[in-house]
């Protein structure tokens, strides 16, 4: 083996696995299998054009070149973001922890006890802090939370105010641009008018459902809200307030002066800045929306023995149920980095919370008084931690900004030549000398600072906080390294994660996320700049953006590339708005139907719907494919009016229709556009694309087919790439190209801190590395197919009978002769320490498999023997062997307390249980909890640690 070559360590099969898989599957070689699986008519006839592959040393020396472009200077832009200080045992591990990073959202919840728990400590330390009862367990970032409390609102409209049209939003003066900007991009396409005005001085009308104010404002003013939220109730408005959340261990939070939701960023909480992303936005409510909130809720429920147990609450309002009923499209959200924010509280507590901002406002409040004696006017009478300055005649802006460069320090400017100052956890006492040597100088004058600056409150008691929060044990307890350090890894050992396992989930991709792409996150290089630094201080990181979005408008055939989209379903949406901006430039504006196959992921239809347009689904034949003849008919009949058609290729049952082209050229003639959906590139990278195809636009799962790490929930990136004639409508920012059009996230560059990881993933492959995983991956899963067809059987395969990188177990005839269901299989799994496939998804009764490239052969065929002894047990239950109740299946998983209890009430051993095949001995994954009472949690909501009695 070439150990040079990242390929061989990111792909687990070994040259000589590949006679011996081949056989199984029925093929000559790899080749043959590649083109019985991928049509003819779609083959790239020429290799990428990439460069070389490099060397995971010549990488670390690349990335380290890039990261030295990159200027590190004190930061006091604010505007949503702050430095921060990530404690050393969060970073070392969690951040850095595979166990962590590469662990699957939690829907099978026996299994993720830890990160559970965890995301739980977050949700309590978000509606602790903003005094709500509810909240879920993290948002894309602050902007598209405030779009979500917004598109919340509006669905929470009493039944007058839906039937008098009341379609206008009120959004202060004062709310952070990047809010407004995507803002506006996502209540256009739903029909909701936004107006803008003086919180002071709007008046309301029956027509304004929702209001929406920052505190402290974007300027940094402390205002109350307290009589423009009594008038917005007078008028049945309900009000969002965007907040900041590390300001409201100081100030009195909106829950308590009447908000009907709160959100905003964790970013403070320990995240870096990563110029602009990931950190994990939050969306706190009152508990009359827990029916409505987006995107996932944690709660507590119990296990089968009576146990407390954590899982996600109210299943039913994710996207695959409800498709384009949903309220909202999101999928992906941060819980990486909730989890992170929620140990930076555990880790603090209220006490320590406290300490941090009362010393960060204090050296607002004493640089404010200095500023007043060197003759500056501060223009915010109430603060947190940002000044607003107005300059004295004798003082020039630019010898100020000269300066304040030359010290190596950023402040915000703003249009009419004021400057804020917005202090974080990392200012020093060196740094308020420095700040005030920069403003005393530009002054003319002389300054020391020779005085110590104590600790004082420089707002009105009015706004003081005075309520308790975070008096659960868990914030008490983990204050010290060794106890935060033994908390974490007790809830490490709870959740199954790649490290233990292959995780086979269909359609979702959980392949290696290799340590040599992921060293990066922990460079301050990268990590620690602000997403509005100058141009010239960030050069690294717009090499290395120009860079990757060459490589992926290559790698897709297309023209132009957008990496602004901070997760999958985000990327579906920024491509249909740059369709429907497209269509309405060429006065084709009125074109409102997507069509949409039955087998689409749930987000297409809820993004569409999200985006303004209307679905019609078109249906699927019996062996997976679209049916050719509704396609036809539908689009004939929807000529005048399609807009679009959501394709997923390879489709969701794992295959590659041989009708793609016909599609793609048949919605052309009709006017419409093609959007493919990139969440299975996996199987195309190299060997076709959607340019080559005939698609428009298509987004990629930077998290799946790129190797950027799941987390638990996110954080994910979606980046659009476009043809030619769609690039004018691609996505800007107001702060860095004056517009807003189509602004889809709060940063410029979304979640810009994780982009090197494809980067160097792309980089450390190159084109035939690339295109060997994309082989390999498809290998892997037609080998498994093989493995399985005799057994459960394959519900899909292609027209040749070949499956692309994933594969559908037919599970229903099981349920028919045993009672055994696909449910029941998933929680057996996890006896034998493994995480399950997708489950009912994309055909309900059924479980979706995929291996990826990662995995070994030896790992392969260890899930097939683990996968063919369930099937033993299922035909024990069948044949009459075993009790069609009490089985190892139905009461699977068999908790670690259960094994070892004194007490066994079970027709069946114990070892049968815990060890039905040998190999488990050396390596067998505990689980704390029994099978959770699903129904009991929805019943009983409880999505904060409290006393109550479970």
């Amino acid at each position: 083996m070439d150990t040079n070559k990242f390929v061989n360590r990111h792909v687990g099969i070994r040259e000589e696995d590949i006679p011996q898989m081949l056989n199984t599957i029925g093929v000559n070689s790899l080749d043959e299998l590649i083109d019985q699986t991928i049509p003819s008519d779609i083959r790239l006839n020429e290799s990428l054009n990439l460069p070389e592959a490099m060397t995971e040393r010549e990488y670390a020396e690349h990335i380290a070149e890039l990261g030295s472009k990159n200027e590190i200077f004190t930061s006091y832009i604010g505007m949503g973001w702050y430095d921060t200080i990530t404690p050393a045992p969060i970073q070392r591990n969690v951040l850095e922890n595979p166990v962590w990073y590469t662990s699957y959202t939690p829907y099978q919840a026996e299994i993720s006890q830890g990160r559970l728990e965890a995301l739980l400590n977050f949700q309590t330390m978000i509606c602790d802090l903003t005094a709500l009862p509810l909240t879920n367990c993290s948002l894309l970032d602050e902007a598209t939370a405030g779009a979500e409390a917004a598109t919340m609102l509006h669905g929470a409209r009493s039944r007058s105010q839906v039937k008098d049209g009341a379609n206008t939003l009120f959004v202060d003066q004062h709310v952070f641009v990047s809010t407004l900007a995507v803002l506006h991009t996502r209540m256009k396409p739903q029909g909701i008018k936004i107006v803008r005005g003086d919180y002071k001085t709007f008046e309301f009308t029956p027509d304004v459902f929702g209001a929406i104010v920052q505190y402290p404002n974007k300027n940094g003013s402390i205002e109350d809200y307290r009589s423009f939220v009594n008038k917005a109730n007078e008028n049945g408005t309900r009000v969002a307030v965007a907040a900041d959340l590390l300001s409201l261990v100081l100030l009195t939070p909106p829950g308590e002066w009447g908000a009907d939701v709160v959100f905003g960023s964790s970013q403070r909480f320990g995240i870096p800045m990563y110029f602009g992303g990931p950190s994990a936005g939050f969306m706190a409510t009152k508990d009359e929306y827990k029916r409505t909130i987006p995107g996932r809720i944690i709660g507590i429920s119990k296990d089968a023995y009576g146990k407390p147990a954590y899982r996600l609450a109210l299943q039913t309002r994710e996207q695959h149920i409800k498709r384009e009923k949903a309220t909202s499209n999101i999928c992906t959200a941060q819980a990486l980095l909730a989890t992170m924010a929620g140990f930076y509280a555990v880790y603090h507590g209220a006490d320590g919370l406290k300490d941090i901002a009362s010393r960060i406002h204090s050296y607002a409040g004493f640089i404010s008084g200095e500023l007043e004696k060197l003759g500056y006017k501060q223009l915010n009478k109430n603060f947190f931690d940002t000044l607003k300055v107005e300059l004295p005649a004798n003082v020039s802006l630019s010898a100020l900004r000269e300066i304040a460069l030359e010290c190596k320090v950023n402040l915000r400017y703003f249009g009419n030549g004021q400057i804020g100052i917005s202090l974080d956890e990392t200012t020093q006492i060196t740094d308020i000398g420095v700040l005030l040597y920069i403003f005393s100088g530009a002054a003319g004058k002389d300054y020391t600072l020779g005085q110590n600056i104590e600790r004082n409150q420089y707002f009105d008691d009015t706004f003081k906080r005075t309520s308790a929060f975070l008096q659960q044990d868990v914030f008490k307890k983990y204050h010290t390294e060794t106890e935060l350090m033994r908390y974490i890894k007790r809830l490490e050992r709870r959740d199954i994660s790649l490290a233990h396992s292959m995780i086979s989930l269909g359609s979702c991709t959980m392949k290696l996320n290799a340590a040599s792409e992921l060293f990066v996150l922990s460079k301050p290089e990268f990590s620690g700049i602000h997403p509005y630094a100058p141009d010239e201080q960030v050069e690294g990181y717009t090499e290395l953006i120009e860079n990757l979005s060459t490589y992926l408008a290559e790698i897709t055939g297309f023209k132009g590339v957008s990496l602004q989209p901070n997760s999958g379903a985000s990327g579906e949406y920024t491509g249909l708005k740059v369709i429907r901006s497209y269509l309405e430039s060429i006065g084709q504006g009125t074109r409102n139907i997507v069509l949409l196959p039955a087998s689409a992921h749930g987000t297409n239809p809820a993004s569409a719907v999200q985006c303004g347009f209307a679905t019609v689904t078109v249906k699927c034949d019996e062996k997976g494919n679209i049916d050719m003849d509704d396609f036809r008919s539908k689009a004939e009949s929807y000529k005048d009016n399609l807009a679009a058609t959501m394709i997923t290729y390879p489709s969701t049952h794992g295959i590659f229709e041989t009708s793609i082209i016909e599609i793609c050229q048949l919605v052309h003639s009709y006017g419409g556009q093609v959007y493919m959906d990139g969440a299975n590139m996996n199987a195309q990278v190299g060997l076709t694309n959607p340019g080559t195809i005939g698609a428009d636009v298509c987004h990629l799962n930077l998290h799946k087919t790129f190797a950027i790490p799941h987390g638990g929930g996110g954080p994910g990136v979606g980046p659009i790439c476009v043809a030619k004639h769609l690039v004018p409508f691609l996505p800007s920012h107001p702060i860095i190209s004056e517009g807003e059009l189509n602004t889809v996230s709060a940063a410029p560059y979304g979640s810009a801190g994780v982009l090197p990881i494809t980067y160097g993933y792309i980089r450390m492959l190159g084109a035939e590395g690339l295109t060997t995983v994309t082989k390999t991956a498809i290998l892997n899963a037609n080998y498994l197919a093989a493995k399985f067809k005799d057994t459960y059987g394959i519900v899909y395969t292609g027209s040749t009978g070949r499956v692309g990188h994933e594969l559908i177990l037919e599970c229903r005839g099981v349920k028919e002769r045993s009672g055994i269901d696909e449910g029941d299989i998933a929680k057996r799994l996890m006896d034998f320490g493994y995480h399950a496939p997708t489950l009912s998804f994309p055909v309900h009764g059924t479980l979706m498999v995929e291996p990826t490239e990662s995995e070994s052969l030896a790992e392969l065929d260890r899930f097939a023997e683990v996968m063919a002894c369930i099937w033993n047990e299922i035909k024990e239950v069948e044949n009459g062997e075993a009790d069609k109740e009490d089985n190892v299946l139905k009461n699977a998983p068999h908790p670690e307390y259960e094994i070892t209890g004194d007490e066994w009430k079970h027709s069946y051993s114990r070892s049968k249980a815990a060890y039905p095949l040998d190999w488990l001995h050396e390596s067998k994954f505990w689980i704390n909890v029994a099978r959770i009472d699903n129904a009991y949690g929805d019943r009983n909501l409880i999505p904060t640690l409290c006393a109550c009695e479970i």
